[in-house]
This record gives structure tokens, C-alpha cells and sequence, in this order.
């Protein structure tokens, strides 16, 4: 081959890649309030109010980082979160953020920024109903989508290539970014906790966070610290073991992408001395995996091989509770270094099957059927079916589930009807008023 053959083609070639990029820049740039009318384009708005004074109304802003992890433009963040300040301070709120993962973007024409608003109106339709049907003012229900660059190639087959570089970007906007704008929605979540000083009321306020692919590893990374933080309750002058704390309300990964090694001081605090969970105790942090998603079951393990060839790795002994009787078991630390969290079976802890014919179990009822969970029976829910696999002792907070393929068929299919129902059941568990608990200690 003449140099000039070469040099032409590896010109062709740089320029097809610079063409192939997708956009390094931020899609909502309108930061006033868009409200979606028939005739209202709000694609490029930063916040939008959908359907109002109607049964499923809600909020949702957006926040975007680039591939180092720093905010966009902080204006963006800034203009979000003071209008959720507004809605919070007058109103409870119900605060869903969700972080997308591979492939996603925050255009208005993106798959998962649709998926979201669908969940959004789902969401507002059961407060509506709770609501009614517990003589209580209806929470304003406000979104957040956090957006980042999931694409870096838009040519199809040859993005498939970017997966350890996306890897790579997730962790930098989850080490950077993300925890300041979660602390600060967290923050909004509780201020009226601070603002009723003289007649103090309970707070109905929830916050729940989702994250898909990258996006969960995006979560876990900004979260990993605070959770164990919250799980142990360090403070000062604590008097009581209560139960165990999370972020917000409920952290929810779907299909995430990051190694088991991660999470295994989670996992660890959980089943220490086989710790018996108060009736009260509710889910805040649930991992959901398909066993057909081929991405993190085989693609991460493939890559994991070669990023950790020369780590050093050990056997390590642990163990999980069954039947309130710690069993002692081994953890391979190398596998579980390359292994996806959600294929790591030694810490899988429920299965999620279909369940046509199961008796679903009415809104109003679930909480108090959660907190009378018993080791290895099944919750079933609107087209599913919780089964516990009794490796750990029931209540745990940290839920580690394994999906069956016929409802999460792939690693993007996470938007299905069941699972969104089972997604919609799980926030309402962990976010209905304090005044319709009923359970006690």
C-alpha cells in the first residue's frame, strides 16, 4: 500500500468517526418552565409541567453532565432546583429521578426520556387514587432525568465498541457530579421537616432514585459511600438500633453495570449476625437483573478479564443467613471482581418471575403484606411474582433480584408493563404517608 492509499484512508476513516460522533452538547438549554400544551414545544426546555390540575399531572426537569462528570451548565441545575424548592415548600412532594444508562441521551425523541414520562403519569394516577382513598391532600409528583453523554458513536454496530469507555465516563460522572445534585434534590425532599418548626407535621415527602446500565453504575458510585453511612448511623448520642437507612426513599438499579466486588461491603452489612429487621423496615435499595441480559452476563465479564489480568485476588469467607443460621460460604474475589453485580449468585437474594394467575395484591394492603414477609415465601404483585430465595433473613433492606427473561428480555427491554407495575408497586411501598402506616415495631 503507497503512503497516499494510507493516507487517504485513514483520513476517510477519521472523518466517518468525527461524523459518527454524536452531540457533546447539552439538549435542554430553555431554563423557564415550559407548560405542555397541545401546541407547546418543550423539547429544549430544562423543566416542564405536564397536565396540569389533571389526574396525572407532575413535573419533570432535567440536569446534564459531560463525559468528565462536571454539570453542563450549573444555571441548569440552579433553575430545576429552585422550582422544585417552590413546589416543595407549599406542597408534599414525590421526587423520581432517573438516571439513563448506554445509548441514551437527553433529547425529548429518546426512548428512555418517553419510558420515564410514562412512569411519571403512572405514578401520578396511584397517588391520585391513595390519595382519595385515604382522605389526604395528593402529593405533587416531580421528575428528575439526569442526562449524559451514553453514546459517543452514533454508527450502528460500531458504537457497540464504546461499552468500557461509557464504562469509564459513568464512573466520572458518578464520582463528580452527581452526589452534590442527589444531596440537593434529597435536600428539597426534607425541607419542610425544617419550615413547620411551630406545628411540626409528618413528612409525606418521599424520594426515590432510579438507574439503568451505566446509569445504575453511575447511582451506585455517587451513593456507595452515603449508604453505608446511613446503614450504620454513626451519629452522635444515637440511644436505639432502629431500622436501617438508606438514600432518599429507595434506590432502584436496573441492569446495572458495575462489578459484585462493589457492592460487597453492602452485602456484608446486611447479613452481619444475621440481623433480624424490624417489621417497619423497608426496601432502599433494590438491584434488578434479567438472566438473559447479555451485556452484563457476558460482555462486562469479557472485558473485566483483561482490565484486571494482572490484579492480585483472593478467597474470602463469608456468609449468608437462612433460617436466621449464618451459612458459611466462599467469595472468589476474582470472579466476583469480574462479574456484574446482578450474575454474581452468592448475593442474589430474590427472583422476580411472571405470575398470570397470581392474586395481585391491592395498593392499599402491599405495605403491610411487605413487612410480614417470612423466609422463602413469594409477594406476588400485578403480573409478578417476588419469590424470596432465602439466603438472607426477610426485610433486608438491600434487595438483589434475579428477573426472569420473559419480563426483562434483554438488557434495554426494562420498560414492560409488568415491570413498570412492579417498579410503580415497589416506590409505593417504600413511599406512602406516614400516616397510613399501620405496622408496628
Amino acid at each position: 500500500m503507497n503512503i497516499n492509499k494510507f493516507l487517504s484512508i485513514t483520513l476517510l476513516s477519521m472523518s466517518l468517526l468525527f461524523v459518527g460522533c454524536s452531540s457533546n452538547a447539552a439538549y435542554r438549554t430553555k431554563l423557564d418552565m415550559c407548560k405542555l400544551a397541545a401546541q407547546t414545544d418543550c423539547s429544549s426546555s430544562a423543566i416542564i409541567h405536564h397536565e396540569a390540575k389533571k389526574m396525572d399531572e407532575y413535573y419533570l426537569g432535567f440536569v446534564e453532565f459531560d463525559d468528565q462528570g462536571q454539570i453542563r451548565e450549573r444555571k441548569q441545575m440552579q433553575s430545576v432546583v429552585n422550582q422544585f424548592y417552590k413546589i416543595a415548600a407549599k406542597d408534599d412532594v414525590l421526587l423520581v429521578t432517573f438516571v439513563h444508562g448506554w445509548h441514551h441521551n437527553a433529547a425529548a425523541d429518546d426512548k428512555n426520556v418517553k419510558s420515564f414520562e410514562k412512569l411519571l403519569r403512572q405514578i401520578s394516577q396511584v397517588e391520585s387514587k391513595s390519595a382519595q382513598d385515604s382522605n389526604r391532600m395528593e402529593r405533587k409528583v416531580l421528575g428528575l432525568y439526569i442526562g449524559w453523554r451514553g453514546e459517543s458513536i452514533k454508527i450502528p454496530y460500531l458504537n457497540n465498541l464504546t461499552f468500557w469507555e461509557r464504562k469509564n465516563t459513568a464512573q466520572n460522572v458518578g464520582l463528580i457530579g452527581v452526589t452534590e445534585l442527589l444531596l440537593k434534590l434529597e435536600e428539597i425532599v426534607n425541607v419542610k421537616a425544617g419550615m413547620e418548626t411551630t406545628q411540626p407535621k409528618p413528612l409525606n415527602s418521599r424520594m426515590v432514585v432510579i438507574g439503568h446500565s451505566f446509569g445504575g453504575a453511575v447511582v451506585f458510585t455517587a451513593l456507595q459511600q452515603i449508604l453505608s453511612d446511613r446503614f450504620i448511623d454513626s451519629r452522635r448520642n444515637k440511644t436505639y438500633s432502629g431500622d436501617a437507612q438508606g438514600f432518599g426513599d429507595l434506590v432502584i438499579l436496573i441492569n446495572p453495570a458495575f462489578e459484585a466486588m462493589r457492592y460487597a461491603t453492602l452485602y456484608d452489612l446486611s447479613q452481619q449476625n444475621c440481623r433480624n429487621y424490624f417489621k417497619t423496615q423497608l426496601p432502599k435499595l433494590v438491584i434488578l437483573t434479567s438472566e438473559d441480559d447479555e451485556a452484563t452476563k457476558l460482555a462486562f465479564p469479557a472485558g473485566r478479564f483483561f482490565s484486571t489480568l494482572f490484579e492480585t485476588h483472593s478467597t474470602l469467607t463469608r456468609h449468608y443467613c437462612k433460617n436466621n443460621k449464618p451459612i458459611l460460604m466462599k467469595i472468589d474475589e476474582g470472579e466476583a471482581d469480574r462479574t456484574s453485580v446482578g450474575h454474581f449468585e452468592p448475593y442474589q437474594t430474590h427472583y422476580l418471575d411472571v405470575a398470570k394467575n397470581a392474586q395481585t395484591t391491592q395498593l392499599t394492603k402491599l405495605k403491610s403484606v411487605w413487612s410480614h414477609q417470612k423466609a422463602g415465601n413469594t409477594l406476588d404483585f400485578e403480573g409478578t411474582r417476588l419469590i424470596h430465595l432465602n439466603r438472607t433473613n426477610p426485610l433486608n433492606p438491600y434487595l438483589n433480584i434475579k428477573v426472569s427473561s420473559e419480563l426483562i428480555a434483554n438488557h434495554n427491554d426494562i420498560w414492560g408493563k409488568e415491570v413498570v407495575a412492579f417498579l410503580r408497586d415497589l416506590i409505593a411501598i417504600s413511599t406512602l404517608p406516614i400516616e397510613s402506616d399501620s405496622a408496628d415495631k
